[in-house]
C-alpha cells in the first residue's frame, strides 16, 4: 500500500511538473509568432507634425501615434556624429557601431550577424520589403556585408549566395540582370534565373504578386521597377507595381504559414530619396505610405505580434512654416502663402540658393536668355549640395506588442537589434 501510495505521489509530481513547463514555456516566456521592423529612412521626430498636418490636418492621428511605446532614438556611427545610410541601417540590422560606409561589417571587415541570419537560425521565416532598391545600403544591411555600399553588383550576388531570405520585394531587378539582358551587371551573372533555379518565384508586377498562393511554402523575389519603385503620386509611372502596403500585405499573408513564427524587415526608402531632392510633396507623401503600412501591418499581423517603426538618420532638415488653418491639409501646404512665403523650407539641397566651400552652383550659361524672371522654387533651402545632407538629430520608434515596452525615454539606435533579438 505504501509503495502504491510514493508512485502515485511521484506520478502526480511529474505530472504537476509537465504542466509547470508547458505553462512556462506557453504563458510566461511566450515569444509573439510574427516580429515585424519598419526602417523609415529620414523619420525623425521633426517629421511626425508636418506629416500628420499633410494627411489630413493638424489634429490627425497617424497610426504610429496610436501605438503605445515610443522613445527617442540616438544615431552616430563609429567616427561621425551623424551616421550615413550604410551605418545608421547597420546600428539597427546587427546592434553594432560601425565607421561610415560600412555595411554590416566590423573594423576588421569582418561579417556582423545581422537579425535576419538570427532569426533564421531560430527557425523563423524571414522577409524584405522596400519601395526602394532591395540592393540599397538600407536594406544590404539586413544581409550582405560589404565595405562599399554602392557596389550594388556584390550586393546582389550576397543576396543569392547566403540566402537568408524567403521572401524580397522592391525595386533593383537590373542590378540583378546582365548588362546583356537589360540590366547593369558586367559578370555575366543573371540572378533572377539563378533564383527561379532555387525555387523561387519571380514575380515583376502587382498582378503577379497578388496571384502567389498563400497556402504554398514562401519562396517569393518581388523585382517591381529596374529602379526605385515609383512615387506614390506618379500614377502613370506606378502602374502595376504594388504599393509598400501591398507588398507588407503580402508578405504577411505569405509569411504566417511557417509554423516557427516569422520577421519580416520593411525599409521606406523613398521618403529617404524625396528628401534629398527636396521636394516636399513626395517627402510627406511617401511618409504618409509608410504610416498607412503601419497600419495594414498591425492589422494583419495581429495585436500579438513585437512591431517596431525605427527612423534611421534625418535628412535635409525640412520645416513646415508659418501659420497654416488648422483643417489645410495635402496641396494647400504646397507653395507660398497669401504673404508670398514658402510653407516648406530646406536646410540644405538642390533648391538651395547659396554655396560655400566646395558645393557649386548650377550653371546657366548655355541656357538662353529670356526677359522673363526666373520663377523662384516652390521649397527653397537654405544652403545649394546636390543633394540634402543628413543632420545631426534624434530619430524616434514607435513600438507595440510583446518586449516594446522597452521603447522608453532616449536610447542608442542598436537598442532596436537587442529588442528585436530578445523576441527571437
Amino acid at each position: 500500500m505504501k509503495w502504491r501510495n510514493q508512485l502515485l505521489a511521484f506520478v502526480c509530481l511529474l505530472a504537476f511538473a509537465g504542466l509547470g513547463v508547458i505553462y512556462f514555456q506557453h504563458w510566461v516566456i511566450r515569444k509573439p509568432f510574427g516580429i515585424i521592423l519598419f526602417v523609415g529612412e529620414g523619420l525623425s521626430p521633426a517629421r511626425l507634425a508636418p506629416t500628420r498636418t499633410f494627411a489630413a490636418g493638424a489634429g490627425t492621428r497617424l497610426n504610429m501615434d496610436s501605438m503605445p511605446y515610443a522613445a527617442l532614438v540616438m544615431n552616430y556611427s563609429k567616427d561621425f556624429a551623424a551616421p550615413d545610410q550604410a551605418a545608421a541601417a547597420t546600428a539597427i540590422a546587427t546592434g553594432e557601431r560601425v565607421t561610415n560606409r560600412a555595411v554590416a561589417i566590423n573594423g576588421e571587415n569582418k561579417p556582423i550577424k545581422s537579425i535576419i541570419e538570427l532569426a533564421r537560425e531560430y527557425g523563423r521565416a524571414t522577409g524584405l520589403v522596400t519601395d526602394a532598391k532591395l540592393t540599397n545600403a538600407t536594406s544590404a544591411a539586413f544581409y550582405a556585408h560589404i565595405a562599399d555600399p554602392n557596389d550594388s553588383e556584390k550586393i546582389a550576388a550576397q543576396f543569392l549566395d547566403h540566402g537568408n531570405i524567403d521572401i524580397a520585394m522592391g525595386g533593383g531587378a537590373a542590378e540583378f540582370i546582365p548588362a546583356t539582358k537589360g540590366g547593369t551587371r558586367q559578370d555575366t551573372r543573371d540572378l533572377l534565373l539563378e533564383l527561379r533555379g532555387n525555387g523561387f518565384d519571380v514575380v515583376r508586377t502587382r498582378t503577379d504578386l497578388e496571384a502567389v498562393p498563400a497556402w504554398r511554402r514562401p519562396k517569393l523575389f518581388g523585382a517591381f521597377s529596374n529602379t526605385e519603385l515609383a512615387f506614390a503620386n506618379q500614377v502613370e509611372e506606378r502602374g502595376q507595381q504594388p504599393s509598400l502596403s501591398d507588398m507588407v500585405r503580402r508578405a504577411i499573408q505569405l509569411l504566417q504559414y511557417n509554423a516557427g513564427g516569422y520577421l519580416l524587415v520593411v525599409d521606406a526608402g523613398l521618403m529617404r530619396k524625396a528628401a534629398e531632392e527636396n521636394n516636399g510633396e513626395r517627402t510627406l507623401t511617401e511618409t504618409v505610405e509608410l504610416d498607412r503600412a503601419i497600419g495594414v501591418a498591425r492589422s494583419y499581423g495581429g495585436a500579438k505580434s513585437t512591431i517596431i517603426v525605427c527612423g534611421d538618420v534625418a535628412v535635409g532638415g525640412m520645416n513646415l512654416n508659418g501659420f497654416p488653418f488648422r483643417k489645410d491639409s495635402g496641396i494647400a501646404l504646397l507653395g507660398f502663402n497669401s504673404a508670398g512665403q514658402p510653407w516648406i523650407t530646406w536646410a540644405t539641397g538642390p533648391h538651395g540658393t547659396k554655396s560655400y566651400g566646395a558645393a557649386k552652383l548650377p550653371l546657366n550659361q548655355d541656357q538662353p536668355e529670356t526677359k522673363e524672371p526666373a520663377q523662384e522654387q516652390p521649397e527653397p533651402a537654405a544652403f545649394y549640395t546636390k543633394s540634402a545632407l543628413v543632420t545631426v538629430e534624434d530619430v524616434v520608434a514607435f513600438g507595440s506588442g510583446p518586449g516594446t515596452d522597452s521603447l522608453q525615454g532616449v536610447l542608442e539606435s542598436r537598442d532596436v537589434f537587442k529588442i528585436l533579438r530578445d523576441e527571437l
